[in-house]
């Protein structure tokens, strides 16, 4: 609905990984559901970089369709669980219950798949509970809403902050200039030509 970016991720060992499934009607189901098939990919985790509803939307079909369970950092559960309030707010109607979280994410941790690692980072400011992963093998990191290309995610939503998300801008920047970023809505950039052309960016 709101043009949101869902991400499947994935290596030689056809291991995966979904980050932020909001897939809500049956063709943007079934477009993830064939790209998944057709790779012959395992999905093993569906993570999620902050609770909105637009990023959390598809957590039930993946948890009917491959009994995974979302995982998210804890400060955005009350995000993730008032769901269906947040979805009429903005002038949706959805009649249907998310599962529970299946798991907590902590800062600075390592999650694992294949070969391959993504460092998760806790990046306050768009919503209390945002984070970002970023894989040092590929130089690719996956921002949210924290950072889009030319722009950074908004801060006047409950839990948003903008002192926040410019404490975090400063954290993503410390990344390399060529790491590449993928972000949740919009199209790619990296670091480097955020920092030259983004006006909330500085190192």
């Amino acid at each position: 609905m709101l043009a949101e970016n869902c991400y499947i991720v994935s290596d030689e060992t056809n291991d995966c990984i979904i980050i932020d499934c909001g897939a809500y009607s049956e063709m943007e189901k079934k477009c993830i559901e064939d790209y998944i098939t057709e790779a012959h990919l395992t999905p093993r985790m569906h993570i999620l970089t902050h609770g909105h509803f637009d990023h959390i939307m598809g957590s039930k079909w993946i948890y009917e369709k491959y009994g995974i369970k979302p995982t998210i950092y804890e400060a955005d559960t009350d995000t993730y669980n008032n769901f269906n309030k947040d979805t009429e707010a903005f002038g949706f109607s959805i009649d249907y219950n998310l599962p529970a979280i299946g798991q907590y994410l902590t800062d600075g941790e390592t999650i694992e798949f294949g070969t391959h690692s993504f460092k998760v980072t806790h990046t306050p400011g768009h919503s209390k509970g945002s984070v970002i992963y970023y894989c040092d093998e590929e130089k690719v990191v996956f921002t949210g809403d924290t950072l889009f290309k030319s722009s950074i995610g908004r801060t006047d939503l409950p839990g948003g902050s903008m002192f926040q998300i410019i404490q975090s801008l400063r954290k993503i920047t410390q990344l390399p200039d060529d790491t590449k970023v993928y972000p949740g809505h919009g199209g790619t950039t990296t670091i480097g030509y955020e920092l030259a052309t983004n006006p909330y960016l500085d190192r």
